[in-house]
């Protein structure tokens, strides 16, 4: 009997210990380890575009030089005896300031002779116009009514002694005149660029005595390539026109000075004649008034031989859009945010770039949402969440009752990747296939595990080099690009 309840107690308490130890078990077992759920919808900045003007700058560079340059040469010869304190290199002169003196004592002996040849001559002049006189009045008393010869009344040697008047005069005034010129004068305000001689040198017409150039205008010649040149507002010159223009183009010349950059305003006065040959470009000059005037305090003058960068003010564009150009990808399109704040690309024709702005003037409507993030992907139909450049937060128009509900793709509830970036990495190792590397290939699943797509974009490069390098043809990277293509591969990150 005991034998018979302890076949039925011994079973029955083992099956109770056990019911005990699993109830145990299941109650005090530690919650599972949750992974954080990762929103992959990336967040923009996007900002309304509106069209504006947008006045072009044009970009140039050149070597300031003077406008009126002239060589120094005397007119008569001689020794030099005097140097003026300007006569000196880089010194300064105004108009009219005696720079030489040569030995004058010859040229006063020449108007000495001259002006007693002059007496002379004069003095025949009036001894003759008495005999003509005298000969006129003794024929009209012998011979009343008659016609008188020339030679008769002495018009011939009256016409000779006043010739010979004049010719003295003219002597005298080149006396005085060879006189004068002892004195060498400037010709202009300017400055002494060189100079060749120094005083006790003799000198010769002809000879070079010094250098100089006008200190009124500086010019600088500034190249520009027929892009540019067609945005510049200046007239066609033709024959028989005036080449100058009083009122061309502002130009802003900028040269830095001991750390300092200066500025100088000057205006498009010219064009050069031709176009350079080798280089293909256009050159036009600037011209800047009184270039060594201290007009402004703590400014150097803008010497010859200087080099400078060049601002020109261009023609106005009208109804433009003005685009940082680092959004410009692949120098063809942008990204724009639509209605419904999914991302799309959109082609545009660019009016004039710069290194920092592109200027837009078809492609783009007055409107647009214009993405300003540089996300690290950008596929064509993705959606974003977007505020403005305010961090207000722009919500998703409504659509219209006719209009199908765009649907947003599936997001994960774990970090185990983002719906269809996950779905196309996947893509993108089985198309690599087994000669994948184990790094590369590691670095793409790690970026789908994680969630953290700020990666996808080195990740991305590095696979589309080593795909372009072995010859891997990769699949497209999104729903399509521009005008319905595959976006070009992987190229779309």
């Amino acid at each position: 009997m005991i034998k018979r309840l302890l076949q039925i107690i011994v079973p029955v308490a083992f099956l109770a210990v056990g019911l005990m130890v699993y109830w145990y078990l299941i109650h005090t077992a530690p919650e599972p380890r949750q992974r954080p759920s990762f929103d992959t919808t990336p967040e923009v900045v996007a900002r309304k575009l509106k069209p504006e003007p947008y006045t072009v700058t044009l970009e140039s560079q050149g070597t300031v030089r003077a406008r009126t340059t002239s060589n120094l040469i005397p007119e008569v010869r001689g020794r030099i005896t005097n140097i003026s304190p300007n006569f000196r290199e880089g010194a300064f002169f105004e108009e009219g300031d005696v720079l030489l003196e040569i030995d004058d004592s010859d040229y006063q002996t020449e108007l000495i002779v001259a002006e007693a040849n002059q007496a002379q001559a004069e003095l025949r002049e009036y001894e003759e116009l008495a005999r003509y006189e005298q000969a006129k009045l003794d024929w009209e008393r012998l011979n009343p009514g008659q016609e008188a010869n020339p030679l008769t009344l002495r018009e011939p040697q009256l016409k000779q002694a006043r010739a010979s008047t004049a010719s003295a005069k003219a002597r005298v005034t080149t006396a005085k005149r060879n006189l004068e010129r002892t004195k060498i004068k400037a010709p202009f305000a300017g400055r002494i660029l060189s100079k060749n001689v120094d005083i006790g040198q003799y000198i010769s017409p002809g000879n070079q005595l010094a250098r100089l150039y006008a200190v009124d205008f500086a010019e600088v010649r500034l190249p520009l390539t027929a892009t540019q040149y067609s945005f510049l507002n200046l007239p066609s010159v033709y024959r028989g026109e005036n080449p100058t223009f009083r009122e061309g183009p502002i130009v802003t010349l900028k040269s830095s000075v001991g750390g300092d950059t200066h500025e100088w305003i000057g205006r498009i006065v010219r064009t050069d004649g031709s176009v350079d040959v080798s280089s293909r470009q256009i050159y036009v000059v600037a011209q800047i008034r009184d270039p060594y005037g201290g007009s402004v305090e703590g400014r150097p003058p803008l010497k010859v031989g200087s080099f400078v960068q060049a601002e020109i003010a261009g023609k106005t564009l009208q109804d433009v859009y003005v685009i940082p150009r680092v959004l410009l990808r692949e120098n063809e399109y942008v990204l724009l945010v639509d209605s419904d704040n999914y991302l799309t690309r959109k082609s545009v024709q660019l009016a004039w770039e710069t290194d920092e702005v592109i200027i837009v003037e078809s492609g783009l409507t007055p409107g647009d949402k214009l993405c300003l993030t540089e996300v690290p992907y950008a596929l064509e139909g993705w959606p974003v969440n977007v505020i403005d450049e305010e961090g207000v937060t722009i919500v998703a128009e409504a659509p219209k009752e006719d209009e199908p509900t765009r649907a947003r793709p599936p997001r994960q509830p774990s970090g185990g990747g983002s719906g269809r970036i996950g779905d196309l990495i996947d893509a993108l190792i089985v198309a690599a296939g087994d000669g994948i590397p184990e790094e590369l290939k590691g670095k793409l699943l790690a970026v789908k595990e994680s969630g953290d797509f700020s990666k996808m974009r080195p990740a991305m490069s590095e696979l589309r080099e080593w795909a372009e390098a072995n010859g891997v043809e990769l699949p497209t990277g999104g729903r399509g690009g521009r005008g319905g293509g595959g976006g070009g591969g992987a190229r779309g990150f």
